[in-house]
């Protein structure tokens, strides 16, 4: 099926090796992963930053198949989720960049339409997040608002 908004097909990419079992080289206990995800979330990371920083320093390729959860269970586990989910954050950064960007350069088309695209994407997020609970039902998106709180 094509993409939404480019008419292009499929997804290209590298995908995460099939491996079920955990790596012979990794030292770590389940516990510790949960400790170490713990540490690193407190200095402000994401999640998907934890998942780098645990592959890159500590060589953890996977933290799931090392302790049988996600990185975002154990951050629940242990109440240090966001309040709102990093991919939603990620597109609102990216929105205000844009806007920051035509402000200066008003004529800039393809950016205008990028803009356009970027806010239906989080309108689509928002209400997928509203119907599974992770937002609450009555929450709202303004550019204003998110220029101050982001």
């Amino acid at each position: 099926m094509a993409r939404m908004y480019s008419r292009k097909k499929g997804r290209a990419g590298s995908k995460k090796p099939t491996v079920t079992k955990p790596q012979p080289w990794i030292t770590y206990t389940p516990e510790e992963v949960e400790q170490l995800i713990v540490k690193i979330a407190k200095t402000g990371k994401t999640s998907a930053q934890i998942g780098l920083v645990l592959r890159d320093n500590y060589g953890i390729p996977d933290v799931h198949k090392l302790s049988k959860k996600k990185i975002n269970q154990v951050l629940k586990e242990h109440k240090l989720t966001q309040k709102i989910p990093e991919d939603l954050v990620a597109l609102i950064k990216k929105e205000i960049n844009i806007i920051k960007h035509l402000e200066g350069n008003k004529k800039d088309m393809p950016s205008r339409r990028g803009l356009l695209l970027t806010g239906s994407k989080i309108k689509r997020l928002t209400k997928y997040y509203k119907r599974n609970g992770v937002l609450p039902t009555d929450w709202k998106y303004s550019r204003e608002q998110a220029k101050i709180t982001i």
